[in-house]
């Protein structure tokens, strides 16, 4: 007899088709039947060991979040609620071009401080891995949800080439070719760049080209954080979309967001681009969050110069009074390129985190509102707090806009991502809210698309990015990655002065067929493991 069998579910398949009710009975980890309109036909009804009344839920496809930071909160929270939660059961991790694999211990020690903001210094993780490979079997030996991985551009240059605006030299080169043909083959899904962030961003294009077309030869796709989501914005995506029809290679976009007061109700120009390549042959997705503030590190605003070198020298420019004032000028006056091109709003920055619990009386402040507080300009708090706390700030940055975010939710080639930072006292919404928010707010309340296609959104689309062909679908032999929520309440319980509150709505998360939510609670199961790139 089967293990489970779901009775009465009204089953959202991930296609986009019209729901059906059915028994949908799992064993062993996949779907082996599904019975549409059991009890209406009157015929003889699955059994299984368990039964789960799902009267009046929807059963569908696990989510994939396309943009995550769990990197390192995989490892050392097994309870991971703030994803599985959410019916996420699938992340894709090494994101923005600077994770943790591969590295060397010099190379590990600088990432480390890097993105402390983005994953926390992991002082409480044992790095005991090196390659990409080795990562991957640290996950499979049991995590909350599953991983894929994509092999971080801005690492894999900091190895071969260093910390240093300067173009590589055809040595370095062929060493970060090797290093991303290692990462495909040891089971990464494709490559992610961090573009605005250190040292990614000192890649020029044709070294990008290059990379991608290793990518594109292990079957992978590449998913930049491109130049600029601000002033220079259109022209980022057509740079990305340019140079992955040079390497042939498919292009996932990062956070595809239009931001910042110049790109105001510009999505359709975005979205006019993306037509016109996808009509021309191109293979592109895209994710995006459905909020309008962005979340980053306070370090990433700096001007490229001021990153150069990696983060203690940072810091050295940060302590001397004339490097800073150049800072601030570039920050305050012509825009760095950190901030996308354009001059910071002092208004727009707050503080979501901080990694000394001494400044926790900064959280939940904008900076302006801090300088105001203690009568300082707002670069002069901003200065100390990178300075004290070490380039640890993590940021929420109020630059979005609503019509842009619901325009882009609506093309047809978008995915679900998160981009949640799991850090910081007050991080954003979004790491804990994403997918039931997606489902309350823009399906149930505001329409903006039918529930049948949200969760194709959200699922099977997704999975084809990775090109998983057992994921993504409620199909007999399909994995049993599966949610089952209530589409009347499912919502987000996260908000900005609260974000760590759970969703509603959502009672059941089934990872590989095995209960990691159960009745709303977060059981002791962790059925997650890596998902490894499909052979050719």
């Amino acid at each position: 007899m089967e293990e489970l069998v779901i009775r009465d579910a009204d089953v959202v398949d991930g296609s986009g088709a019209d729901s059906y009710r059915a028994d949908v009975v799992v064993d062993g980890g996949r779907i082996v039947s599904i019975v549409k309109e059991a009890a209406a036909a009157g015929c003889q009804r699955p059994r299984a060991r368990r039964e789960l009344d799902a009267e009046g839920l929807v059963l569908a496809p696990g989510f994939i979040d396309m943009h995550a930071h769990s990197d390192l909160a995989l490892l050392r929270d097994p309870d991971h609620s703030a994803k599985a939660a959410q019916g996420v059961t699938l992340e894709v991790i090494g994101q923005d071009g600077l994770s943790y694999a591969p590295v060397d211990d010099r190379t590990l020690a600088e990432v480390r401080r890097a993105i402390a903001g983005w994953n926390g210094p992991g002082d409480d993780v044992d790095f005991d891995w090196r390659s990409v490979g080795e990562y991957l079997d640290r996950l499979d030996a049991g995590i909350a949800v599953n991983a894929a991985y994509l092999i971080p551009q801005g690492t894999v240059r900091a190895l071969a080439v260093g910390w240093d605006d300067r173009e590589a030299t055809d040595a370095e080169l062929e060493h970060m070719r090797r290093l991303v043909a290692e990462g495909m083959e040891q089971g990464a899904v494709g490559m992610s760049s961090g573009l605005t962030y250190t040292p990614g961003m000192y890649a020029k294009d044709a070294e990008l080209t290059e990379l991608c077309r290793v990518v594109a030869s292990y079957g992978g796709y590449y998913c930049p954080h491109h130049r600029s989501y601000g002033a220079g914005a259109l022209q980022a995506y057509e740079e990305m979309v340019e140079l992955t029809r040079e390497a042939d290679c498919p292009l996932h976009l990062a956070h595809a967001t239009m931001n910042f007061g110049v790109n105001k109700g510009r999505a359709p120009e975005l979205l006019t681009l993306l037509d016109d390549a996808l009509a021309a042959g191109a293979d592109i997705t895209l994710d995006t969050y459905p909020y309008t503030p962005g979340c980053t590190t306070l370090v990433a605003l700096l001007p490229s110069w001021a990153n150069e070198g990696g983060p203690e020298r940072v810091l050295e420019r940060l302590a001397d009074d004339d490097t800073a004032e150049r800072i601030r000028h570039h920050l305050e006056e012509t825009g760095s390129d950190g901030c996308h091109g354009v001059p910071v709003e002092w208004e727009t920055i707050e503080i979501s985190g901080t990694g000394d619990p001494a400044l926790a009386e900064y959280v939940g402040r904008t900076v302006l509102e801090s300088a105001r507080l203690r009568g300082e300009s707002p670069w002069t708090v901003a200065r100390r707090l990178l300075l004290t706390d070490r380039l640890a700030p993590t940021i929420l940055q109020h630059v979005g806009h609503e019509e842009n975010v619901r325009a882009i939710m609506r093309h047809r080639v978008h995915t679900g991502g998160s981009d949640g930072i799991l850090q910081g006292a007050k991080p954003h919404p979004r790491a804990y809210g994403t997918f039931p928010h997606y489902l309350g707010h823009y399906v149930r309340e505001l329409g903006v698309l039918s529930l049948e296609e949200c969760v194709a959104h959200l699922t099977s689309r997704a999975a084809a990015r990775l090109r998983l062909p057992d994921r993504g679908l409620v199909r007999e032999g399909y994995r049993a990655d599966l949610v089952l929520f209530d589409p009347a309440t499912v919502g987000a319980g996260s908000t900005y002065e609260n974000p760590r509150e759970l969703p509603t709505g959502i009672p059941h998360v089934l990872v590989d067929g095995r209960f990691v939510m159960e009745d709303g609670r977060r059981t002791d199961v962790l059925a997650g493991r890596s998902v490894r790139r499909a052979p050719r």
